[in-house]
Formats: C-alpha cells, structure tokens, sequence
C-alpha cells in the first residue's frame, strides 16, 4: 500500500498514562508493519511529553494513541497542545480504545483524526493512515 512514497510511512504508536493492556496496540503495531509501514512502539506508561518528543525525534508522519483507561479527554488534548506549540502542525493524530462518540466528535473538533472503536479491523485503521498521509504529508 505505502509503495508510491518515496519511503515507508513512519508510525509512532504507544500507550499513555497508566493503562498496561497493550494487546491491541501492539496487534496494530504489528498490521502497520505488516503493510509496509516503519513503526515505534514506544511501550507502556509514556506521557503526552514522551511522546511528542518521540514524534519529532522519529520524523513520524502520524501517532497512533491506544487508550482503554478513560483518560482520553485529558490525553489527548495535551498532545495536540503539544504538538501546536512543537509546530507538528502536519502530523497525524489518530487512536483507538474505549471512547463514547460523544467524545470522539468533541476531539475532532480540536484536531484529532479518526478514532477507532474495539473491533474495527486492521484493514481499515492502515488504510485510513495510508490516505491521510499521502493526502497530507509531503515525501
């Protein structure tokens, strides 16, 4: 799928705060690699800072946020604050856990792309980060 950029796609993916299931964000891990995708799997317990410095460290085209602790509305905020003022003004935000639409609708109103719910396949997650990048990000 990523085989028309001039590189792989690059994926930072992790887990903030104190939520230790990481089942599922390493099966997406795995689903991004698997499509071509240069993944950083930064393992548990990162903060919003961690991973913004991670972010400009790796030169990611998007983050991947896996969220099942109920601090969503906190999390993710503090990330896009973080990333405006670090200018990664054309860096995915993108993530998936246990999120009620109210929410999700309230954190793409200020900047977050896609959240996917438990049970959305893999398929569609590395398509939606596929598109967004070559739509958006500059090779």
């Amino acid at each position: 799928m990523t085989k028309s950029f001039n590189r792989p796609i690059r994926v930072l993916v992790a887990k903030v705060g104190l939520d230790g299931h990481d089942r599922g964000a390493r099966i997406i891990a795995t689903s991004l690699r698997d499509a071509g995708m240069e993944v950083i799997y930064t393992g548990l317990r990162q903060t919003p800072e961690m991973v913004v410095n991670a972010a400009l460290q790796e030169d990611v085209d998007a983050i991947g946020i896996s969220i099942l602790s109920g601090a969503h509305m906190t999390v993710f905020p503090k990330i896009i604050k973080l990333m405006k003022e670090k200018e990664l003004d054309d860096v995915l935000v993108t993530g998936g856990g246990i999120i009620p639409e109210s929410d999700m609708n309230e954190l793409k109103a200020i900047g977050v792309g896609e959240l996917f719910p438990p049970g959305t396949t893999t398929t569609d997650i590395v398509k939606y980060i596929t598109e967004w990048v070559h739509k958006h990000r500059n090779f």
